[in-house]
């Protein structure tokens, strides 16, 4: 019990003489009553036999677990140069998911960490209990999915132990939803975020990889049964995509206690992030008022991330996360830990912190606050993703407060950056090899996939070699020394057979589809159209693309097969030829055009058509081998 006393005293004489530093340091004087107390108090304090629990002269609550006592200040563990108060915390339970949504992450997933590598039940709740003590009041569970781990509902009701603890939340993509919310509600859980981006099935799949909207919907309407309310429901805006459902979301909460919060859309790696997708708030929110006038706003707290409104009358409610057009990075009151240990500060921002090697290291508790502070005392003023993503960058190239592709600032698109000179500053990397830049012009610089993020072994970025002058594995082949676009030079490679096979899907609905296996479309027999405009397309393909060289194309073969069970189009595409380079593009530009014949010819019927799934299956011959989809 010596021990914990210790601790304890250490702690609040820790925190009592930064509070006096910052006294000092904003006010000009110096007031050390605070620290004379503490000091006062750990004199006079006795250990407590069997931990039975009681209070000294100071409200002081000394038992087995310590308590933090609400007249203190804030932590100052837990307190930034901003004076952000950080009392919410994200856990991540689990890097796995088993959606693949377009959005978050590539369709072949992401490469987990190894399974020793990642928190121990024991671990977290450790973190958990001393991130409480500091004077997080909230902690929310997320993922990857976090309802796909084992142990979910155990660590919910752990939680539920923690003192001071006032809050327990979940995102979910709702899968699994249904089935476990009654083990979840009974072990403490107070709050359900569902992630859903679309009201259409064949939008979900399309957009997820993944079928699952019907137990989706079963979640949410099974936790507003169980009496949550309001069921917070997230959706990411993407232009092309689902904007157009906006006011069929809203209708939700009409007769439901929702709260549908629309997200703008996002940077991450992985996502291919494109600005011109981003739907802003404000537009998102003119096209609701257009319908609903009487829209109304709602007051909301300093630290919510979410601008409020309401249709009078409604149930529920709207919200609107405005990451990328207005940030709200100065009330920001949010750390993340993921499930490796790591803790973030920022969701945009690289830097991360292992509290897992500091933990298994034997460190005290002490010790692991004092590395919590410094991570958050470096907090940005606002997020890194502002800074290289903004998409007023691409609306204003005057403002030199943000990146444009004129100006020297970075604009990070999919995995490409643009920039005279890329710094380590604001979350990006400086390359030393690679394709070199040229004086006053900008050079087109890539990075490896297999780099790996900052903390997360100890060591720096892997293949980020200083002096590197050729082209490295995973750099552009049509790119010169200067950044300009050329075509490879293939002269001096030998005739070889190569052959290439690619697919596309098109998802017509049910109407379509029987009419077009009928043969009854107002426009003839499609998929005779659609075979001819592939061939034609694989041989037009140098002219349609850039880049691509010219090919003697000995098979074009274009098969189209009829998949009831999706109602969709089945387009396959073989192309071959004897040269010096690969078809492959014949064969992806074969199955693209041959899809757009298809929808051109079902258009009149229904525009609720999708295109999706296109990709090279298969590649033969040329000096980097052959290539065979596994699925």
């Amino acid at each position: 019990m010596a021990g914990r006393c210790s601790l304890s005293s250490a702690l609040l004489l820790h925190r009592a003489a930064k509070q006096c530093w910052r006294q000092r340091f904003h006010c000009g004087g110096f007031s050390s009553s605070l620290l004379e107390k503490c000091v006062a108090s750990n004199l006079l304090s006795e250990p407590v036999p069997n931990g039975e629990a009681s209070e000294d002269g100071l409200g002081f609550r000394k038992s087995r677990r310590f308590a933090r006592e609400p007249s203190l200040p804030f932590s100052a563990f837990l307190t930034d140069r901003f004076e952000r108060r950080h009392s919410y915390l994200r856990i991540s339970l689990t890097e796995k998911c088993n959606l693949r949504c377009q959005y978050c992450m590539p369709e072949e997933g992401v490469k987990l960490t190894p399974k020793p590598q990642l928190l121990t039940t024991e671990e977290l709740m450790a973190l958990a209990r001393l991130f409480v003590q500091e004077g997080v009041d909230k902690i929310r569970l997320t993922g990857g999915e976090p309802l796909i781990r084992s142990d979910v509902v155990s660590i919910v009701a752990q939680l539920r132990e923690l003192d001071n603890l006032k809050t327990i939340a979940v995102t979910t993509n709702g899968i699994s939803l249904a089935r476990q919310l009654p083990s979840l509600k009974e072990a403490g859980l107070d709050l359900i975020n569902v992630s859903l981006d679309t009201l259409v099935p064949a939008k979900f799949e399309f957009i997820a990889r993944r079928r699952g909207f019907h137990k989706v919907m079963e979640g949410i309407n099974k936790a507003l049964d169980a009496g949550y309310n309001p069921v917070k429901v997230n959706c990411v805006v993407m232009r092309g995509l689902n904007e157009d459902e906006l006011l069929d979301f809203v209708k939700l909460t009409e007769k439901k206690p929702l709260d549908v919060r629309f997200i703008e859309y996002m940077p991450f790696d992985g996502n291919k992030w494109n600005f011109k997708k981003l739907v802003s708030y404000q537009e998102m929110l003119g096209t609701i008022r257009q319908r609903w006038p009487e829209l109304e706003e709602l007051p909301s707290g300093a630290s919510d991330t979410a601008k409020a409104y309401k249709v009078p009358d409604f149930q529920g409610q709207i919200g609107f996360i405005t990451s990328m057009s207005e940030h709200f990075c100065g009330t920001c009151n949010r750390l993340r830990l993921t499930a490796d240990g790591n803790l973030k500060v920022c969701l945009f921002g690289n830097a991360e912190v292992s509290l897992r090697d500091v933990l298994r290291s034997g460190a005290t508790d002490l010790e692991i606050l004092e590395i919590i502070g410094a991570a958050v005392g470096r907090k940005k003023k606002q997020h890194a993703g502002k800074d290289r993503a903004s998409p007023g960058a691409a609306y204003n190239n005057t403002n030199s407060s943000r990146p444009s592709r004129r100006g020297s600032g970075p604009v990070w698109v999919g995995r490409t950056f643009w920039n005279d000179v890329l710094s380590g500053e604001g979350g990006l990397l400086t390359f030393r090899g690679g394709v070199g830049p040229t004086k006053g012009r900008p050079a087109l610089r890539t990075y490896r996939a297999a780099l790996r993020r900052p903390g997360k072994s100890g060591s720096e970025w892997d293949g980020g070699q200083q002096g590197g002058t050729g082209q490295e594995a995973g750099s552009l082949t049509h790119v010169d020394a200067q950044g300009a676009a050329v075509m490879v030079d293939v002269g001096g490679k030998p005739d070889t057979q190569r052959t290439a096979q690619a697919r596309a899907v098109v998802r017509l609905g049910e109407q379509a589809f029987r009419l077009l296996r009928a043969e009854r479309l107002r426009k003839g027999d499609a998929l005779a159209a659609a075979r001819l405009a592939g061939i034609g397309g694989a041989k037009l393909t140098a002219q349609l693309i850039p880049l691509c060289h010219p090919v003697g194309l000995h098979r074009a073969d274009v098969r189209l097969e009829l998949d009831e069970a999706r109602w969709a189009a089945v387009v396959t595409v073989t192309c071959g030829t004897c040269g010096k380079t690969g078809v492959e593009m014949e064969a992806l530009v074969a199955a693209s055009i041959a899809a757009l014949t298809i929808y051109d010819m079902c258009k009149s019927v229904t525009h609720d058509i999708i295109i999706e799934d296109i990709k090279l299956l298969s590649k033969t011959g040329g000096r980097r081998g052959d290539f065979h989809r596994a699925d």
